[in-house]
Formats: structure tokens, sequence, C-alpha cells
């Protein structure tokens, strides 16, 4: 048990991979000031908002990834995801065209590219 306080971003995931959304948040919370610095725990904060049908919450988690981390695409594909959620039409075209700049063979950012432009 004591090993899970030592990484305990390891144990922030295995609170997801169980389905444990709830204790992940709470868990999660009580780690953010430690790990504000930190691109991987805010894409995993902002996927639990994910999963549990918040984007508003999940939002500024990936936004503070991106900060720190810019060239990440399965966290440019989520932030993607979020913009679409909540209607943000510009900022979704935005990563899409970020996702194309770091690997323009990417489909699914070409074809939702495409879409978003065409609405």
């Amino acid at each position: 048990m004591v090993g899970l306080f030592k990484q305990p971003k390891r144990h922030l995931k295995k609170l997801v991979k169980d389905g444990e959304y709830t204790d992940a948040i709470v868990f999660g919370k009580n780690l953010e000031s430690e790990y504000s610095d930190d691109s991987d725990f805010m894409f995993i904060m902002g996927s639990i908002y994910f999963i549990v049908d918040d984007a508003k919450k999940a939002l500024p988690y990936f936004e503070k990834s991106f900060q720190l981390n810019s060239d990440d695409i399965e966290m440019l594909t989520l932030k993607t995801n979020v913009h679409l959620a909540l209607e943000q039409k510009d900022e979704a075209i935005s990563c899409c065209k970020r996702i194309l700049k770091l690997n323009p063979k990417n489909s699914e950012a070409e074809s939702l590219l495409e879409q978003l432009e065409n609405l």
C-alpha cells in the first residue's frame, strides 16, 4: 500500500482503469497543486472529466497539458473532442491543424478538419 503513495500518478491511472472515476477525481484533486506542471497528470485529469461527460471541467486540464507539451497528439485529439462537445468549432479546427502539423498523415484529424470547415 505504501508504494501507491510514492507513485500517485500510477494509483490515479489504476483508479481510472478500474472505473473508479469519482475516487480518481477526488484523489487527483488532492494531488493537483503538487503536479500542476506535469502535462501527463493534467492529461489524465482532463481524460477523467471527459469520460464522465464533463467537457467543461476537462478543458482547463487539457489547456494546461497543451501549455506544458503542445506536441502530444493523443492530448490534442481529446482536446479537439472537448471543444466539439462544447461546440467550440474554431478551437477544434485549431487543434486539428496542430495535429496535422505534427503528423500530416493523421486521417482522423484531416477528415474532421474537412467536416468542420464545411459546416
